[in-house]
């Protein structure tokens, strides 16, 4: 296949340009910068801030991957709006109308808006997101089944829970410094979804491969529930530590929390809801719709790389 997949340098798609190299498919690869792949692989520039991909290139492409967007970062609503929902769902019309086989648009789970603690929530359980990231995707998503749910290309739209890798970052990185340090080890609160780079990047080929006419959707996690707790626990054991024997009561957490707010006052989540929150999905329609069966748990990748402070 002739893939072109925009985002390519970021953590999913550095990834998703692999596997496919790796599985003999030719890669057109677009990046904000136009930074290389780790493979030296060059890239080419589209900031979909003010600008898009060419006709030429759409019309070439087998598949398109639409990776690129505004992630988890303190960007203005009016980026949030232009890149994540305007310039995708343009993309999106663009690529069929060039006669574009697939095209595979990643949002996101926030793009469902809040649900009820502690339930698995499957794709039709969506409320309004409140903040600008969640909504901008779920505009993208609203769009592009408005305009193209009759198309005859194939469109899905996949929404992956927090994506884990081999390189750990954000909220991962800082909860193993914290383990390093001598961190208590946290009650057993709360549970959220997870998916690995890996598993996300071969179903996105799965998908590309089996998808059908029409707009799909499809929520992404590797079906297992992690809390703080099991997540701190995997840590020490990766890191060669022992079972902890330190633990606070809920209070001390509840309370140290409270300061963090206090430090961090604007913060869209309480640190908090953070730490011990629930935030559960489903992965049962894609399983029932695809071939695809996620292969890794957050453990594995941990104990594989290896996590140090």
């Amino acid at each position: 296949m002739k893939c072109l997949v925009t985002g390519a340098t970021g953590f999913i798609g550095r990834q998703l340009c692999h596997l496919l190299a790796e599985h003999g498919h030719q890669v057109l690869a677009y990046s904000r910068a136009g930074q290389p792949l780790d493979d030296g692989s060059a890239t080419q520039p589209v900031d979909f801030r003010h600008e898009s991909i060419s006709e030429t290139a759409l019309a070439a492409a087998d598949v398109v991957f639409h990776l690129a967007g505004i992630a988890h970062q303190n960007a203005l609503a009016a980026d949030y709006e232009t890149v994540n929902y305007r310039a995708s769902v343009e993309l999106a019309r663009r690529a069929c109308s060039a006669g574009v086989q697939k095209f595979l648009f990643l949002s996101s789970v926030k793009a469902m808006g809040e649900g009820s603690a502690g339930q698995e929530r499957a794709e039709s359980d969506c409320s309004l997101p409140q903040d600008a990231y969640g909504l901008s995707k779920w505009q993208a998503e609203a769009a592009i089944n408005r305009d193209l749910g009759d198309a005859a290309n194939s469109i899905c739209i996949i929404r992956p829970a927090l994506v884990y890798g081999q390189q750990p970052k954000g909220n991962l990185a800082t909860l193993a410094r914290a383990v390093a340090l001598g961190l208590p080890e946290p009650p057993e609160i709360g549970a959220r979804s997870m998916i690995g780079v890996n598993d996300l990047c071969r179903l996105m080929l799965v998908l590309a491969a089996e998808g059908h006419a029409g707009v799909s959707t499809y929520i992404a996690t590797d079906g297992e529930r992690y809390s703080t707790q099991r997540i701190y626990r995997a840590i020490r054991r990766t890191q060669g530590r022992p079972p902890a024997r330190h633990w606070c009561p809920r209070w001390v957490w509840r309370a140290g929390s409270a300061v963090l707010d206090v430090r961090d006052s604007g913060a869209a989540q309480s640190t908090w809801d953070k730490l011990f929150g629930s935030e559960l999905y489903s992965n049962t329609q894609v399983l029932r719709s695809t071939s695809w069966r996620p292969a890794d748990q957050l453990e594995d990748i941990l104990v594989g790389q290896g996590i140090r402070p």
